[in-house]
C-alpha cells in the first residue's frame, strides 16, 4: 500500500509540474531587453527628480513612451545621450533643472525683530509671517538645507545658496520652503535673478539692501527681448536669454547673478 501511495503522489507531482510549466509558457510576458540598459546607464539615485518612484520604474516608463530620455536630472546631458541611443530616438534637448532661491537678503535685509524660536521656517512663519521685514525674503534658518538628500544647499550670511554641481533638480527644497521663493530653472539658465519682491522701488530701500526696484535697466539693455519688468520684478525668458550676462553686468543692485550653470553645449538648440 505505501508503494502505491507513493506513486500515487509522484504522478501527482509530475501533473501538476507539467501543468505549471504550461502556465509558465502560456502566461509569459517577454520583457523589453532595453529595461536592463538602461538600468545600467541610469546612477541608481532613485531620487525621484524624474517623477517616478525610482531608477527601475523610470526605465519601464522610457520603453513604454510614457516619459523623456532628458528626465533623468542626476545623470545630465550624457545620460540622456545614452538612453536616447538605447532607444533608437533623436538626442532630446537638455532639460535637466536646478533650483534657485529667488532672494540675496539675507544679512542686507532688515528684521521685524529679534527670533529666538525654534531652527525652522515654518516655525518662524507662524509668528508674524516671519522676522525679516521683507514679505518676500528668505528667512534663513535651513528647512532647505535639512530637506535636501543630496546636500546641495546651505545658508550663507542669512540666505539659503544652492550648489548647482551637487544639485539634481528634485525640487525637494522647492516644496520645503514656506516662502515659496526657491523655483525650478533649467540648468543651462546662465543668469537669474535672486529677488522675488513686487514692492516698489521706494518701499523696498527701507527693507532690503539688494532687492529689485523695477528700474528697467536690465529691460533696456538686453538685445534679445529676454527680460522684461512684471509687477516691479525682473523676470527672465529662459528659451530668448542667450546668458550673455549683460544684464547682470548693468544691474545697479547686483542681484542679477551670472550663474554659469551650463557645463556643456545645449542638446537640440532650437
Amino acid at each position: 500500500m505505501v508503494h502505491y501511495a507513493v506513486l500515487a503522489l509522484g504522478g501527482m507531482g509530475l501533473v501538476l509540474g507539467f501543468l505549471l510549466s504550461a502556465a509558465a509558457k502560456v502566461f509569459h510576458v517577454e520583457t523589453d531587453r532595453r529595461i536592463e540598459e538602461i538600468e545600467k546607464v541610469l546612477p541608481g539615485a532613485n531620487c525621484g527628480g524624474c517623477g517616478f518612484a525610482g531608477c527601475g520604474s523610470f526605465a519601464e516608463a522610457l520603453v513604454t513612451g510614457t516619459a523623456q530620455a532628458s528626465g533623468c536630472p542626476v545623470g545630465g546631458a550624457a545620460v540622456t545621450e545614452q538612453l536616447c541611443e538605447i532607444l533608437g530616438i533623436e538626442v532630446e534637448k537638455n532639460t535637466r533643472l536646478t533650483a534657485l532661491v529667488r532672494c540675496s537678503g539675507g544679512a542686507r535685509a532688515r528684521n521685524k525683530f529679534d527670533y529666538q524660536g525654534i531652527a525652522d521656517c515654518h516655525a518662524a512663519m507662524r509668528i508674524a509671517g516671519g522676522y525679516k521685514e521683507c514679505p518676500y525674503g528668505c528667512i534663513g534658518l535651513g528647512t532647505c538645507v535639512k530637506s535636501c538628500p543630496f546636500s546641495a544647499i546651505s545658508v550663507v550670511d542669512g540666505v539659503a545658496v544652492v550648489d548647482h554641481e551637487r544639485c539634481t533638480g528634485c525640487q525637494t527644497c522647492v516644496n520645503s520652503c514656506p516662502k515659496n521663493i526657491i523655483i525650478p530653472v533649467p540648468y543651462y539658465a546662465d543668469v537669474n535673478v535672486a529677488c522675488s519682491s513686487h514692492d516698489r522701488g521706494g518701499s523696498l530701500r527701507r527693507i532690503c539692501d539688494i532687492g529689485c526696484l523695477g528700474c528697467r535697466i536690465c529691460e533696456k539693455i538686453c538685445i534679445h527681448d529676454a527680460i522684461h519688468i512684471e509687477d516691479n520684478l525682473a523676470v527672465i525668458d529662459f528659451e530668448k536669454c542667450t546668458g550673455c550676462g549683460d544684464c547682470a553686468e548693468k544691474c545697479p543692485r547686483k542681484l542679477i547673478v551670472d550663474a554659469k550653470l551650463d557645463r556643456g553645449p545645449r542638446l537640440m538648440e532650437g
